[in-house]
């Protein structure tokens, strides 16, 4: 067990030296031509969804950091697709930059309707004693 500990932990290290190199061949695992066709409105959208899950695989790889073994973990199981999803964002950003986007303003929430005016209720008229069916009395 004690050489299994020790293969794990080598692993780690040397895994965790391609972590520097993960910015500069980040493009590499990502398709160039992918944005090309994308509008402004498109690549405002896909930036979003490529921040959150760049994000999220930070988190899962910080979680996975802190269990046994976890920079091997953290490496094997998230780092191919963080470096993949850093590429994309890089290319979309790159397309962004050359499309001359511009952010979207935050969509104003709409004023709450006016209630309309409350209509006077109309009391009910007393409503008269019922009649006795009783005759004679």
């Amino acid at each position: 067990m004690c050489c299994g500990a020790v293969a794990l932990l080598g692993a780690g290290f040397a895994l965790s030296g391609c972590a520097g190199m993960s910015e500069t061949i980040a493009p590499a695992f990502a398709d160039p031509a992918k944005y090309e066709l994308y509008d402004c409105k498109q690549l405002e959208a896909e930036r979003k969804s490529l921040a959150s899950r760049t994000a999220d695989l930070q988190k899962l790889m910080d979680k996975a950091q802190t269990g046994a073994g976890g920079a091997v973990v953290s490496e094997l199981a998230y780092r191919n697709e963080y470096i993949a999803v850093r590429g994309q964002a890089q290319l979309a950003e790159d397309a962004w930059r050359r499309n001359r986007c511009r952010e979207s303003p935050p969509e104003a929430t709409p004023a709450a309707a006016p209630a309309p005016e409350a209509k006077p209720v109309a009391k009910p008229l007393a409503k008269p004693a019922p009649k006795s069916n009783r005759a004679g009395h």
